[in-house]
């Protein structure tokens, strides 16, 4: 039964960490082939953790949980409105960037609008496939998963770009309890930036097929790569609560060999993307 999903991780609740009941007899999802006494974990595991929630107020909790159920793909209300909320500021933020800060918002509002509907567009599904891609390997291995914002994070990621039309948000992070190997640990965490590389790649085949040769295709390809590129670098560090410290803790050269990928794309956006679109 190796990389099965427990089954017992189908009893459903919302949102467990708001519960204190202590979790029956959860056995552990395993794929080493090694059984290991229950226990729980929380992991932040988009690029916002322990120092980015200590700054913006709100702080990382492990409550021992009921086992919950539904399917990998299963999303709460409360999961759906936090996403909605990181979405929209996270747009609003990418607004503020496309005309350089509140200045150029109040100058050219239409720029402002426009701009940020097409980099919402372009950068937005490397947010949310990132999350999505952490939450349903947690939820493959038998775990509790949701994502969960940080409001202070949206206000603080709002008001930077506001100020400075520079984006710099920790917009929240998937929440994620259960009984994992460090294996298991370090496939929740790589998930994320192997999103980010397939997202990068499928934006350099659209390229490669022509489709930047028109404006709509030219102004969303080209923020495509380097938010995909960027947000997947990013997370590669192997510093704090970032995916790449739990990825290097499960193994180095794995470690070293997505890293290695996700400065490459950033390598090639710096030099060789514009001879692709000229």
């Amino acid at each position: 039964m190796s990389g099965e999903r427990d089954p017992r991780a189908h009893w459903l609740d919302d949102d467990p960490f708001e519960k204190k009941t202590p979790p029956g007899s959860h056995s552990a999802a395993r794929d080493d082939g090694n059984w290991r006494q229950p226990h729980i974990r929380v992991v932040h595991a988009s690029g916002s953790g322990a120092p980015f929630m200590r700054i913006f107020g709100v702080e990382e909790q492990a409550r021992p949980i009921p086992v919950h159920t539904g399917s990998i793909w299963h999303f709460s209300k409360t999961e759906i409105s936090h996403l909605t909320q990181a979405t929209l500021a996270f747009s609003l933020a990418l607004a503020f960037m496309s005309v350089g800060g509140i200045m150029g918002a109040l100058n050219s509002p239409l720029i402002f609008i426009v701009g940020g509907i097409v980099y919402a567009i372009a950068i937005a599904p490397a947010f949310l496939v990132h999350e999505t891609a952490h939450k349903v390997v947690a939820r493959k291995y038998g775990c509790w998963a949701e994502f969960r914002a940080s409001p202070g994070g949206l206000r603080f990621g709002i008001f930077i770009a506001a100020l400075t039309g520079i984006v710099f948000m920790a917009p929240g992070a998937v929440m994620v309890a259960g009984n994992t190997t460090r294996s298991q640990f370090g496939k929740i965490a790589l998930a994320g930036p192997i999103s980010n590389v397939a997202l990068w790649g499928l934006g350099l085949g659209a390229i490669l097929l022509g489709a930047a040769n028109s404006t709509l295709g030219g102004l969303i390809l080209v923020p495509w790569l380097w938010g995909n590129a960027i947000l997947g670098l990013f997370n590669m560090l192997p510093f704090g609560p970032l995916d790449g410290k739990k990825i290097r803790t499960w193994s180095v050269p794995i470690f070293w060999i997505w890293l290695i990928i996700c400065v490459s794309m950033v390598w090639f956006n710096f030099t060789q993307l514009n001879a692709f679109l000229g």
